[in-house]
């Protein structure tokens, strides 16, 4: 197994900056105190949350609040089996990386050795890109619902997860550019191991991994209509104690689908640090971060990601399933680890998690504000408005929002999405305590904004064009109408023009209005569609991008 480039694993050299904790300083919790935490959730008329709490690999909490089954009054308990999402994608690349070490594969392998079915892109997709989410793979659920059969409404299977990838003909970038992510590297690894270790997958994981760590509750949802001991039922709200059943009925996993208890994550992820199954060469490639061909390190390593939360080191994933949600961190200098999940859409599994891990750390957690970056200017809102308006992501067509924002101690600056930019000079801006910098051609001169470069953890050197908002009328709509094809989503659109407004039609006869954004581009739901003309000037086709599909193509018929 080639190790890969050094700088990736860069959670190690994390270790000096925070100080270990010791026995004698480990805070002790009032379980009262977590109670509060999940007060909400602890009713016998909702659904709820489990909640485990590790030491040194030890469970020192373990509490259950809500229901696990209302038709029946189940309450939940810790020994609940839910779905905590894709915290789930941990355990597949393990299954890949002892592979690996087996001397079976190469993690550095193109993918079409094992999986023949995908297409040869151009620049090839290595099995290192799958587990960190730099493959350029579309997320084969995002265009099964472009075809107008989204999660949740259709039994899918692997088979129809390698159907639509083997029928993709771009990526949504060369592979190794940016990070992107999807579930299909995810599910193409469950398969992979299929084929590369001869057993199914459930199989190979639970002799490799779930039986060795003793892992006795855990097991994959490859068959949903299989029964499952002391499964909480998953729901959505409705309105006050009004729920509905939200239950994932795929066979797809891998990317998810992993059916556990809070105690046995916290089994394996105690693992992750001890390497007692795997060893150390197992946690290095765990740990290791993916580096893109810019040399920019990620925080996504394999199926892992590695960062710090307020000061201190962290080691997380998270993840949601139809109605189930999740979350597992560990902080490994202060040998805690805390797993929720919950069976409810309306849990912030995320959200319980720190506020619980802020009991268990505390004296080590800080909240302090980022120091401003070197060289940072005091700008008034008058000379930061220049440079606000909606920009044009050349890579997607998607908007890009830039508007005015006070900085706290700083003055007037720039946002984008969550990031608040501090101005550094009359071109550049740079956001304090981040990576995020928005980098001008020039400054604004007479009224006209130049374009920008912006710089991000896992998107770098992303081009911006300053767009402006256009209302055209029915007439510069019409142009528009067509019929649209994709055999990549295998979806069919119609397109016209009703009741003055740009209207979409799939082939199940759903309808809805698309909103412009600049010339030529849409926002239709939760897509941009951009559409591009021929060298006469004519519509003959356009380009659909969402978070997880960049420009998937529908020409016109």
């Amino acid at each position: 197994m080639r190790a890969g480039t050094a700088r990736a694993f860069a959670f190690a050299a994390l270790v000096a900056c925070v100080p270990t904790l010791s026995a004698q300083e480990a805070p002790r919790v009032d379980p009262a105190a977590v109670d509060a935490v999940f007060a909400a959730f602890d009713s016998p008329t909702s659904p709820g949350c489990v909640v485990g709490v590790s030491r040194d690999g030890a469970p020192v909490l373990l509490r259950a609040y809500g229901m696990a089954d209302l038709e029946h009054a189940v309450a939940n308990t810790p020994s609940s089996v839910m779905e905590p999402g894709s915290v789930a994608k941990q355990f597949t690349a393990a299954a890949v990386v002892l592979l690996a070490l087996d001397g079976k594969l190469s993690l550095d392998d193109d993918v079409r050795r094992y999986l023949p079915e995908l297409p040869a892109y151009p620049t090839p997709v290595t099995i290192r890109h799958l587990l960190n989410h730099t493959s350029g793979l579309r997320d084969w659920g995002s265009v099964a619902g472009m075809e107008g059969w989204p999660r949740t409404r259709r039994a899918h299977t692997h088979v129809h997860v390698l159907d639509i990838l083997s029928r993709q003909r771009e990526l949504n970038y060369p592979a190794g550019a940016y990070y992107s992510y999807t579930n299909s590297g995810y599910n193409l690894q469950a398969i992979l191991v299929e084929r590369v270790s001869g057993m199914s997958f459930a199989d190979f994981t639970r002799t490799r991994i779930f039986e060795p760590l003793g892992m006795t509750r855990t097991q994959w949802r490859d068959d949903f209509n299989r029964v499952v001991k002391d499964r909480a039922i998953a729901y959505r709200p409705l309105g006050p104690d009004a729920w509905a059943m939200l239950m994932p009925f795929e066979d797809v996993h891998g990317n998810g689908g992993l059916l556990t208890t809070v105690e046995d994550l916290l089994t394996f992820t105690q693992n992750l640090e001890t390497g007692a199954l795997g060893g150390s060469r197992f946690l290095e490639e765990m740990h290791r971060q993916g580096v893109l061909t810019s040399g920019q390190v990620i925080a996504y390593a394999s199926g892992l990601q590695v960062g710090t939360y307020k000061g201190v080191r962290q080691v997380q994933h998270s993840g949601s399933t139809a109605g189930y949600r999740g979350h597992l961190a560990r902080f490994p200098d202060q040998k805690v680890a805390v797993a929720v999940m919950c069976n409810t859409a309306s849990g912030n599994a995320t959200g319980l998690l720190y506020q619980v891990a802020d009991l268990y750390l505390a004296g080590h957690v800080r909240d302090e504000a980022p120091s401003l970056p070197a060289g940072a200017l005091t700008w008034t809102a008058a000379q930061v408005e220049p440079y606000a308006g909606t920009y044009r992501d050349t890579r997607t067509g998607q908007v890009v929002a830039v508007v005015g924002a006070e900085i706290p101690g700083a003055g007037a600056g720039l946002r984008t999405g969550a990031a608040r930019l501090v101005p550094v000079s009359p071109t550049r801006f740079e956001a304090p305590g981040s990576q995020v910098t928005l980098a001008f051609d020039a400054a604004p001169a007479a009224g006209r904004r130049p374009g920008a470069v912006l710089d991000q953890p896992g998107h770098p050197n992303v081009s911006l064009e300053p767009v402006e908002a256009v209302a055209p009328t029915p007439a510069e709509l019409a142009a528009y109408a067509g019929t649209f094809r994709s055999d990549e989503a295998e979806a069919t659109y119609t397109v016209e023009v009703v009741e003055g407004r740009l209207t979409l039609t799939d082939r199940w006869g759903e309808a809805r209005a698309a909103q412009p954004l600049y010339r030529d581009a849409f926002r239709w739901g939760s897509t941009t569609l951009v559409f591009h003309r021929a060298a006469d000037g004519l519509v003959d086709g356009f380009r659909l991008s969402e978070s997880r599909v960049w420009g998937i193509w529908f020409g016109k018929r």
